[in-house]
């Protein structure tokens, strides 16, 4: 005969909740394990004459409830083959129940069967307690492995296995990642209980109350005001298919891809300059603003039919994924510089299997990007492969070169295209400079435009300050004023 482990619920609080036969079952055995002795069940039992042995010894060996919960299975898993094991858990086997399931997945692997014969779940006492119909949407999760990215606001939400102050803290938390410190929630004890307890309170103050138990569970109502739905990305997105909706606003609806070009890159550049100022705040609505235009770009691909902000993150998901096997894998990588190898040759082979050939290492290097960072990109492209100087002086030593190159046609009248070619060198070579010390000449030309808008603004404050005109005064006054403005760090 093989022995056997059959699981059985207590209920959600007192002796009244038990179904009959989980009763029976309880009174006609000799010994019962227990996840924990925290239930007032088993405290009705014992007086019965019902043996208990308890797990609650193994919760303080370990850190965390995932060990606490491998141990509980191993060790029934271990008595089972001795002899059939009598395990019972708190409300139903099959709710919020993490040794349950792994003895589900791991018994059959052991050859030891696994039943499940009830109890009552604490969920329809709960939905009773709190008056809600499930139907308009819940969540049960669970409070010892909470996530932010778990949780859906719109929706019931009910947190199960709130055992004591520490886990209600780490609960509080994760909640208040997306929801107001003072948003209301509810602590359900015992529920359809006689010490059934019902408790309102804000959510600030979760992990200052004293009577959490094993029978807690926390409740949060649904949010509805769309202005505390504002940190979510799905309002977000509804927020954007309402503007460029049949009601929606005139300016939206008429974008393209192609309209909105202009205002990615100026966008970016204004991201740009909020990271060289490192204003946090700045950053944030910046990058909303990117964030703005990709959802925009998404929308149109949604209206038109052609794809949906749901491609783009797949794809880029998989494509983090793929290319990051020292992560997700199993490669093995020494440092940054095999990180980029190994980026560049999985890049190689997913063309090659899309049947995507370049002529040229150069090709895949857009062709709308700024020219600066144009060079820097095919510059760099060709230095992987040897085509580059050794040393830094040699790369000055070409921009001197074209220096007086572009001198040399100056000095020549109605020769503006070899003019424009020759500075144009110049550009190439400075930007080779500016490689070898890891310097994108496009951030360093940034840099220099505002650093004169800074000392030319000043000049221009000054002047009005003096109720005077620019034709008022020399270069070499106004030279002055530049000087006066570069000794204030402008």
């Amino acid at each position: 005969m093989v022995n056997d482990i059959v699981i059985i619920g207590l209920g959600a609080g007192d002796l009244d909740q038990l179904p009959y036969g989980i009763y029976k079952k309880l009174k006609g055995t000799s010994s019962c394990f227990v996840r924990t002795m925290d239930h007032p069940v088993i405290n009705e039992l014992i007086n019965e004459g019902v043996s208990f042995t308890s797990f609650d010894a193994v919760y303080e060996k370990y850190d965390t409830f995932s060990q606490v919960y491998e141990e509980i299975a191993e060790t029934l898993l271990k008595q089972a083959r001795k002899e059939s094991v009598l395990y019972a858990v708190p409300g139903h086997p099959m709710v919020a129940e993490k040794t349950v399931q792994i003895l589900i997945e791991k018994g059959p692997k052991c050859g030891i069967p696994v039943k499940i014969e009830g109890g009552q779940s604490f969920l329809d006492a709960l939905f009773q307690s709190v008056k809600i119909d499930p139907i308009e949407g819940f969540q049960l999760l669970d409070g010892t492995s909470l996530k932010k990215d778990d949780l859906q606001i719109s929706q019931h939400m009910i947190i199960g296995q709130v055992y004591d102050q520490f886990i209600a803290s780490d609960v509080k938390l994760t909640l208040m990642d997306k929801l107001p410190d003072d948003h209301d929630v509810y602590l359900v004890t015992a529920a359809g209980s006689k010490t059934e307890s019902v408790k309102k309170l804000p959510l600030y103050e979760l992990d200052r109350e004293m009577e959490l138990s094993n029978l807690t569970s926390v409740y949060i109502p649904p949010v509805k005001e769309i202005d505390k739905q504002y940190r979510e990305f799905s309002t977000f997105r509804q927020i954007i298919a309402r503007l460029r909706g049949p009601n929606g606003c005139p300016w939206d609806i008429k974008q393209t891809h192609e309209s909105l070009k202009q205002y990615l890159i100026e966008e970016t550049y204004e991201l740009i300059e909020a990271i060289d100022k490192q204003d946090e705040d700045e950053i944030i609505a910046e990058l909303g603003d990117i964030l703005l235009q990709v959802l925009l770009h998404a929308q149109i691909g949604e209206d038109e039919g052609m794809f949906s902000i749901e491609d783009v993150i797949e794809g880029i998901s998989s494509k983090m994924v793929r290319r990051h096997p020292h992560v997700f894998g199993d490669i093995v990588v020494n440092g940054e510089e095999d990180v980029l190898k190994n980026w560049q040759q999985i890049k190689k082979e997913e063309k090659e299997q899309a049947g995507i050939t370049n002529k040229s290492l150069l090709d895949d290097v857009g062709k709308s990007i700024p020219n600066l960072i144009r060079a820097h990109e095919y510059q760099k492209r060709a230095a992987k492969v040897g085509f580059d100087w050794n040393e830094v002086s040699q790369a000055w030593k070409k921009v001197k070169e074209e220096i007086i190159e572009v001198e040399a046609e100056m000095d020549q009248e109605g020769n503006e295209a070899a003019l424009r070619m020759e500075l144009g060198d110049l550009f190439f070579a400075l930007v080779n400079v500016t490689r070898f010390y890891g310097i994108q000449a496009e951030e360093a030309v940034h840099v220099a435009n505002q650093k004169f808008y800074n000392r030319f603004t000043y000049i221009e404050e000054r002047i009005q300050n003096e109720g005077k005109e620019f034709a008022d005064y020399t270069l070499n006054e106004l030279d002055h004023y530049w000087e006066e403005a570069k000794s204030k760090g402008l």
